[in-house]
């Protein structure tokens, strides 16, 4: 009896076990193998940020720095300009406005001279405001392929002014996956 009950549970693992390996994905007849005669469909996907209702919305600054002025003889790095934006209303209103700048400046910003140092793919890791001091971890795409003391004083500038557009903030630790001593270096 023990026989054909171990008999008869290999025959059901055997058909289960065939009926998993048999998927398989169809690709199209490609004989020779050669990865530049395989099919393949690319669809661009892009999303359009939603607008809210004007009731919704918060206006906030972001600072940018400003092209126009690298050409004077004691061109500073960093200096920023505040530009507005709208965000939707929320109480992590520094979050949002550092979500806004990591957008980047819109075409007609960069039309009147505005640019942004920092990185585009930029995420925010953490963000913490406690006793007036503003601790903010980035990703590694924040100083990746950064080279520079100017670029690095830019970068700086744009978010510690972001920051410290707020009353609640004093000072701003920067820092990229929890480091702090070694990042942003020139």
């Amino acid at each position: 009896m023990k026989k054909i009950f171990f008999l008869l549970i290999f025959i059901i693992f055997l058909g289960l076990l065939s009926f998993v390996v048999n998927y398989s994905w169809p690709e199209k007849n490609n004989p020779s193998g050669l990865p530049e005669n395989a099919d393949e469909l690319i669809i661009p996907v892009s999303f359009k940020e939603i607008t809210k209702a004007p009731s919704e919305l918060m206006t906030v600054n972001i600072f940018l720095n400003d092209s126009r002025f690298a050409n004077e003889p004691y061109f500073d790095c960093s200096r920023t300009i505040a530009v507005e934006r709208q965000v939707a209303k929320t109480e992590a209103v520094a979050q949002a406005s550092l979500e806004a700048l990591l957008r980047g400046a819109t075409q007609e910003e960069i039309n009147q001279g505005f640019v942004s140092n920092i990185n585009p793919g930029v995420r925010i890791q953490s963000l913490t405001i406690k006793d007036g001091v503003a601790k903010v971890d980035f990703d590694e795409q924040l100083e990746f392929q950064v080279g520079g003391s100017c670029k690095v004083s830019a970068i700086r500038a744009q978010i510690t002014q972001t920051l410290k557009q707020f009353p609640t903030v004093d000072e701003v630790v920067i820092s990229i996956n929890g480091r702090t001593e070694d990042i942003l270096q020139p």
